[in-house]
């Protein structure tokens, strides 16, 4: 598919995970992708992982789009300002902003009350998780504003009727990832007048290269991975986000998702996209329903598998007639 020619997108946090999976689906359907993190070819961030956002752009370019990666840490304002100049420079126009910064898995301490987490790694990860987003967020909207119909996705760990209703494990991580959804609806009550649209996406257990490699597999494998954890046969590869934001590009109605929380599992409902296996898991819903209630794991009604058509509307549908 190729209606979003001629968008041109910002994914900031896209060096893996969630933000390349998502770089990956908007090139595939056209879009050129500007994808930022801090770790490149030639300078690995604290996180010292191996992925490179030079690797997610060629991975956009393979998928049929233009990936430009461009290093940036978005807690220093004026890398993001050079950012957004060089594409308004280079482009005049900005169309999709994915909000993917993260970046502080190993600064969590898990079950350790706040009196006993460390302080320094938990107002970092907050540092990591919200500001960088309203940083982003401050310099990026006048271009974005500039045309109708823009998107501005904030991305998040879990729904807003999950996270208000459960304790997320940690209080820094709690309020990192529930910040986030609230952050999108006050968006929401300021760009909406603009014509554009902001919404909190949340996907489900993703199989990030972090999540592979702890589980010791490879995507090919992944399924391995359920004699360790077998509710792992829930989980989703990063592309069924990454679906999930190009649908919502392509949608002619847009405006109805402003302000709203939503899920990968849930979009593929309405859109009718897939995950890379052509199945659709429903992971929210799972584990709330699976291994909240301390059930065995068994994934049916929970991964629905679409071989042929079904009722269900897909992007043509939603967007009118092409593209």
């Amino acid at each position: 598919m190729t209606c979003l020619q001629g968008k041109i997108a910002l994914v900031a946090g896209a060096t893996r995970g969630a933000g390349r999976g998502i770089a990956v689906e908007l090139g595939a359907s056209g879009a050129t992708v500007y994808v930022t993190g801090r770790s490149t070819i030639a300078h690995r961030s604290e996180y010292d992982r191996p992925e490179t956002i030079e690797e997610t752009a060629e991975l956009v370019t393979m998928a049929g789009g233009h990936g430009i990666p461009v290093q940036v840490d978005h807690l220093d304002p004026d890398q993001v300002k050079k950012l957004v100049d060089r594409i308004e420079q280079e482009q005049g126009r900005l169309d999709i902003l994915v909000n993917d910064i993260w970046g502080a898995e190993k600064m969590i301490d898990w079950d350790a009350p706040v009196w006993k987490h460390s302080l320094e790694k938990g107002l970092r990860m907050l540092r990591l998780a919200i500001d960088t987003h309203l940083i982003t967020n401050h310099f990026t909207l006048p271009l974005l504003l500039k045309n109708k119909n823009g998107l501005i996705v904030e991305m998040t760990d879990g729904t807003a009727d999950y996270n208000y209703k459960n304790y997320r494990v940690s209080m820094f991580y709690d309020q990192a990832k529930t910040s986030v959804i609230r952050m999108a609806w006050a968006l929401a009550q300021e760009i909406g007048p603009y014509g554009c649209t902001a919404v909190a996406l949340t996907p489900g257990w993703i199989r990030s290269e972090m999540m592979l490699e702890h589980y010791g597999v490879h995507e090919e494998n992944w399924k391995d991975a359920a004699v360790k954890e077998p509710h792992f046969i829930i989980s989703e590869s990063p592309r069924f986000v990454g679906r999930a934001v190009a649908a919502l590009a392509q949608d002619s109605e847009l405006a109805r998702w402003n302000g709203r929380s939503l899920s990968s599992g849930e979009l593929a409902q309405v859109y009718g996209f897939t995950d890379l296996d052509s199945s659709q898991p429903d992971c929210w819903r799972y584990i709330t329903e699976v291994i909240d209630a301390g059930k065995p794991a068994n994934v049916e009604g929970y991964r629905y598998i679409k071989y042929k058509k079904t009722s269900l509307p897909n992007i043509e549908t939603l967007a009118g007639k092409g593209c």
